[in-house]
């Protein structure tokens, strides 16, 4: 990242505030009463891989569901609630408003944001935009509405691949924006001509090549899962590098017992329901340059908590903490997000 992003991010990081431990019997309080205001409310929870279990728990339980952003955006559009919880970040809660604009959406706390957002502020990004008007513009899930907004599509890193593939061999030159690991990545997979913006997530730029070389070598049979926004040395060592279902996926499907995995720690939840008999190890963010900023785990996930989330639904009027998308940027987003859904569908079939 810059160095005017990575103030930014500190800025933010700053103002952090991590709801803090319950006991159990406020805890059970907590979940009666939310299942409770989710059926009054007509309301359903949709949580993110990366929060906190005792949320993804919470979603399963309730009839709501717990995935990637996208995931939760559909999921969203196609129930019947006429009002979705989205406990993740920021950019989540924007993206299911986008698709489900007739439906209110509120989120435990607004402020819970991400690095790669913060790293792509909208003005500047149209302005790289605007510097190279040959190219198409290719923006991650992980950015604000505005920056959908500005895009000819938007991608997960499920089929980044595939779809930069697709236009590489259509001729087109890519601008990416804004994790800049992800973007080499699919640049080294497919070849094509991709000029990156130099964002980058705060959790996944922490792990470590060097050290989880260590680690391999005390368990010299597991087997090492990454995600693609982390840095090129750690995917270099990867035996499974993935979007957050693929690797659960991966840890179900491959024969090691041991899976050493290099993204956020919530992903732990879901993925060892899928691989019960596993043993899961969370990749080091220790080591040289090493500065914990996230230690595995996005700060602003976890800003998400049962009292906030109860809190957001005894307030009817939202207190504000609901989602709100201008109906123009909703509109020029909706083009290259509807171009992903079309998209993927073509991918998966």
């Amino acid at each position: 990242m810059t160095a005017e992003a990575i103030e930014l991010v500190r800025q933010h990081l700053d103002r952090v505030s991590v709801p803090g431990a319950i006991d159990q019997s406020r805890r059970l309080e907590l979940r009666g009463r939310i299942a409770q205001l989710l059926k009054a409310r007509n309301a359903v929870l949709v949580a993110h891989y990366y929060t906190d279990p005792e949320i993804q728990s919470l979603a399963e339980e309730t009839g709501g569901c717990v995935s990637d952003s996208l995931e939760m955006a559909r999921f969203g559009k196609e129930h019947s609630a006429t009002t979705l919880v989205v406990a993740g970040v920021r950019f989540m809660g924007e993206t299911a408003k986008i698709l489900s604009p007739e439906k209110r959406v509120l989120m435990p706390t607004i402020e819970a944001t991400c690095s790669l957002d913060i790293g792509c502020p909208e003005d500047q990004f149209s302005a790289f935009c605007d510097q190279h008007p040959e190219r198409t513009v290719v923006v991650y899930a992980n950015t604000s509405a505005a920056v959908k907004a500005r895009a000819d599509w938007v991608v997960t890193s499920s089929i980044a691949v595939d779809l930069i593939d697709f236009l590489d061999k259509r001729g087109e030159k890519i601008l990416w924006a804004p994790d800049q690991h992800l973007g080499l990545y699919v640049q080294q997979k497919t070849g094509a001509d991709v000029l990156c913006w130099q964002g980058a997530c705060i959790v996944h730029e922490e792990f470590k090549a060097r050290a989880l070389l260590d680690l391999k070598k005390v368990y010299p049979d597991a087997a090492v899962l990454v995600h693609p926004e982390s840095p090129e040395a750690v995917v270099a060592i990867a035996d499974v590098v993935g979007s957050t279902s693929q690797l659960i996926r991966a840890a179900a499907e491959l024969p090691n017992k041991t899976m050493i995995v290099a993204t956020d720690r919530g992903i732990f939840y879901k993925m060892q329901q899928a691989a019960k008999d596993k043993v899961l190890i969370e990749a080091p963010t220790a080591g040289s340059g090493g500065t914990c900023r996230s230690c595995a785990h996005c700060p602003w996930m976890a800003m998400n908590g049962l009292e906030n989330l109860c809190h957001v639904l005894e307030d009817e009027s939202g207190a504000g903490q609901e989602i709100f998308v201008d109906t123009e940027t909703a509109r020029k987003a909706m083009i290259p997000l509807q171009r992903m859904l079309d998209f993927g569908r073509s991918v998966k079939s």
